[in-house]
């Protein structure tokens, strides 16, 4: 068999081969028993090799698409959030945040990049493999300078995104683990990009519970540009 054929099919035709190879294997275990009823046993020999190698075959496709299908789900990423800057004055900024739901919000923060942060709930392997996505929450947006120093001193901006008095699955994993049953792990995760006049980025969270961020081509080439 040419496994790396194998590995490259998707694995929704994976699983419907499986689903073939579990209906032969039935088959042969039918013929297995009629067989033996009849005391054919050279014949019931030969249908019992076929049975294992059927239900060997049933097992690698089945593992594999499902694996297969796990991998592909890691790989998609779920927009989190969109970002349009403007400058106001140096390390003065304006920002507008695009939700995916249409909302918009308007921001302003201090210093030469933005930061977004969220809390991120992923699942363990089994129930990320069957599809279920991980959770996150935004947690801030904020002002980063490039000078540590300046970082120190300089005027802080944060924009807390939680809702006052509000109470979700993330704090129900905190309070009460075992009724949140399957978490992996709680974490937070942050991303950040210099800030560019007329900036436009994109953040999104991989199936990993990471977040990413990227400038659009124009804003890439912004901020390539020297000073």
């Amino acid at each position: 068999m040419d496994w790396t054929a194998l590995l490259r099919l998707p694995s929704t035709i994976l699983l419907v081969l499986a689903g073939v190879a579990l209906m032969f294997t039935l088959v042969q275990l039918v013929a297995l028993r009629h067989c033996l009823h009849r005391r054919r046993r050279l014949a019931a020999a030969g249908r019992a090799v076929l049975l294992l190698v059927a239900f060997a075959l049933t097992l690698v496709l089945t593992g594999t698409g499902f694996a297969l299908r796990g991998y592909r789900l890691l790989s998609e990423e779920t927009p989190v959030v969109e970002i349009d800057a403007r400058i106001l004055s140096p390390q003065r900024w304006a920002l507008v945040l695009h939700w995916p739901d249409g909302a918009i919000r308007q921001v302003q923060v201090a210093g030469d990049a933005w930061r977004v942060e969220a809390i991120v709930l992923k699942w363990k392997s089994p129930a990320m493999l069957a599809g279920l996505p991980p959770l996150y929450r935004l947690d801030r947006l904020s002002g980063r300078y490039d000078d540590p120093g300046q970082e120190a001193t300089a005027l802080r901006t944060v924009t807390d995104f939680r809702e006052a008095g509000s109470f979700d699955l993330l704090d129900l994993r905190k309070q009460y683990p075992q009724w949140v049953p399957n978490v992996d792990v709680l974490f937070g995760s942050g991303v950040y990009l210099p800030l560019v006049d007329q900036g436009h980025y994109t953040v999104s969270l991989m199936r990993t519970g990471a977040l990413v961020a990227r400038p659009d081509e124009a804003t890439a080439q912004r901020i390539a540009q020297p000073f």
